[in-house]
């Protein structure tokens, strides 16, 4: 007897990856990955390049495009001791302020390492950069830390000349490793909105668009829509509870310009979601609106989508491989037979076919088209 939906098992959302399959690396160019194209209707898995995309697009068609810029977070900094101290911005606290010494003092909530040695009241920070003092702590790890930079640069100024990406923790990266200055530029979408940096981590289904495939694609009149989703650490958090529905998920701050409202409501064709980012936005909006607003539309998201899940907005999804036991698992699961449970073992069997096929896996990794 198959498993009450409101009691799946995490267990059901687990598989056996191997290791070199977890990309370290991208791949050498953005459209050279591999595509997946999974055809719903006919139940069938076809092998491709992402650059072959436009084949499976029609004219009308809409990708729904999370354009999230992500800020070079992680910082490295040392105590008054010497010692070491890893600091990752997560988001704002307050309003960057300035000060009569022409120094711009802001607060940030973060994740430090080495947190337990770093109490309220520690100080940090990289001379003639910036200089932080923790000024609370919670529960759940983060710290609010109060943040002074020199010369009137602010913070995100100053992460964007010294800081790393916010890399997931199984892409492996040491300080001076040499990866830097490719990570700025891969782990990033080339249709972000780099004038306003708000992830703490990249919409990684995006990351294999060329600005020749999108011309190419306009061409052939396949439109764009564009959402910004503050995508967050808790992306990456697996699912620690036994049965899926216990998990809480986490929430992201997402906004929907009027004219992407639009196109959501009065399609011309297919909307493509490209991205779990871009579901969650759309599907959260799509729930408590039946029809455009007028003005922009911002919201948090704390929508947990998993088997046997439903779809208002999204006709089909370019997504990457995720982790196992992870809520974006579940919500692909969900996509691939909406209403029913049927697509977890489906998506079992794709993804053994990926693994058979040397497919890469996670951010750096390759792609999957579900029509």
């Amino acid at each position: 007897m198959p498993e009450s939906p409101d009691r799946l098992s995490t267990d059901l959302f687990d598989y056996v990856l191997p290791e070199r399959l977890i990309a370290q690396t991208p791949a050498p160019q953005r459209d050279a990955s591999r595509l997946l194209v999974v055809d719903r209707a006919a139940h069938t898995v076809a092998h491709h390049r992402f650059a072959e995309l436009g084949q499976f697009l029609r004219p009308g068609d809409t990708l729904f495009r999370n354009n999230a810029a992500v800020l070079p977070a992680r910082l490295h900094a040392s105590r008054p001791t010497g010692g070491h101290v890893e600091c990752l911005l997560l988001r704002p606290a307050t309003e960057t302020q300035p000060t009569g010494s022409h120094a711009q003092v802001s607060s940030w909530w973060c994740l430090l390492r080495p947190g337990k040695k770093l109490p309220v009241g520690a100080t940090f920070g990289v001379s003639d950069a910036f200089t932080a003092t923790v000024i609370e702590k919670r529960e759940d790890g983060t710290a609010r830390v109060r943040f002074a930079t020199p010369d009137g640069a602010s913070l995100a100024e100053v992460a964007e000349r010294l800081g790393e990406m916010p890399l997931p923790p199984y892409i492996e990266r040491h300080v001076g490793d040499g990866h830097r200055d490719e990570d700025i530029t891969r782990y990033q979408t080339v249709y972000a909105n780099r004038a306003r940096p708000v992830a703490a981590a990249a919409p990684t289904a995006g990351l294999h668009f060329t600005p020749a495939l999108l011309a190419e694609l306009a061409a052939a009149g396949i439109d764009r829509a564009e959402i910004t989703l503050h995508v967050g650490l808790g992306t990456f958090r697996p699912i620690s509870t036994g049965h899926v529905a216990d998990h809480e998920i986490h929430r992201e701050l997402y906004e929907l310009p009027v004219e992407t409202q639009e196109k959501l409501f009065a399609p011309s064709g297919r909307r493509i979601a490209v991205g779990t980012t871009s579901v969650r936005s759309i599907e959260d909006f799509l729930r408590h609106h039946d029809a455009p607003r007028d003005v922009e539309h911002i919201a948090e998201a704390a929508l947990f989508i998993y088997p046997p899940g439903q779809f208002r907005g999204v006709d089909a999804l370019i997504t990457n491989f995720h982790q196992p036991r992870s809520t974006l698992l579940c919500l692909v699961s969900a996509f691939l037979a909406p209403g029913s449970t049927d697509g977890i073992a489906w998506l079992k069997e794709i993804y053994a076919e990926a693994i058979a096929h040397d497919y890469r896996f996670f951010s750096y990794g390759d792609a999957m088209l579900i029509l």
